[in-house]
């Protein structure tokens, strides 16, 4: 009893012409079709021999293979009685090296979108979290989330620009070292006097620059750990400032 097996080595004769003309190192615009076809028949009978069922795509195949071998042992008519009558004969490999391209193309998309299958495998992914239950929580003590670095910045550059048009004709300059801990332990004081919202700019009562820069560090180091409250009621409005006590208080009533 004849045992048949058939294997997926190869997916067609394309794909078997195309392992052996890189493994033989073969240039696929010029193929030496007597050395091909003979390594091609070879794997053939292999198949044969080991009782693999070879499909007829294959030999169909090498019967292509034959036939355009001998074509190109046919000799050439170099020389013509009448010069007109010359025309350039096709080469009977260009629709094999047409095919053996295009199936190349193709069998290179397949194995980078295996490759891009594989990758995308290593990734897990969840669905979205429920998070309507924080909805409704009060967000008293946070920084707004509508006042950026970008809105404090522009903001200063508004506060230098009306400094600049009050600063005195004459002045007396002074170094003096201000730490920022103690110009935000006055902030929080001034601020926690009074349970109503204070103007950004009526932090800043200095005309000296070292005054405005440390006023402006406490603030934004007051914002980062959340002790006061920064607010714009709406667009192109001052900016308010509360404490986070204050403002607690002020929601929770």
């Amino acid at each position: 009893m004849e045992y048949n097996v058939k294997i997926d080595a190869f997916e067609g004769p394309l794909d078997l012409l195309l392992h052996l003309i890189h493994s033989l190192e073969i240039d696929i615009y010029d193929i030496p079709m007597a050395q091909i076809t003979e390594q091609y028949l070879l794997y053939i009978h292999t198949m044969k021999e080991l009782e693999l069922d070879v499909a007829s795509e294959y030999l169909v195949m090498a019967a292509t293979l034959l036939a355009i071998k001998s074509k190109m042992l046919l000799p050439k008519h170099e020389e013509m009685d009448n010069e007109d009558d010359f025309e350039i004969e096709d080469d009977p490999r260009d629709e094999l090296v047409d095919r053996l391209i295009e199936y190349k193309k193709y069998k290179e998309a397949a194995e980078e979108l295996k490759t891009r299958e594989e990758e995308r495998g290593q990734m897990y992914t969840k669905p979205p979290s429920d998070l309507s239950q924080f909805a409704d929580e009060s967000t008293a003590g946070r920084l707004d989330q509508d006042i950026t670095i970008y809105d404090m910045l522009g903001a200063f550059n508004k506060l230098l620009r009306r400094k600049k048009l009050q600063k005195p004709v004459t002045t007396k300059i002074s170094r003096q070292e201000i730490p920022i801990e103690k110009r935000m332990d006055e902030i929080l004081v001034h601020l926690k006097g009074s349970r109503k919202k204070q103007k950004f700019f009526s932090l800043f009562p200095y005309e000296d620059r070292e005054h405005i820069v440390v006023t402006f560090l406490a603030v934004l180091e007051l914002m980062k750990r959340k002790q006061i409250v920064v607010r714009q009621e709406q667009n192109f409005d001052d900016f308010t400032v509360q404490s986070a006590e204050e403002a607690e208080l002020v929601g929770n009533h």
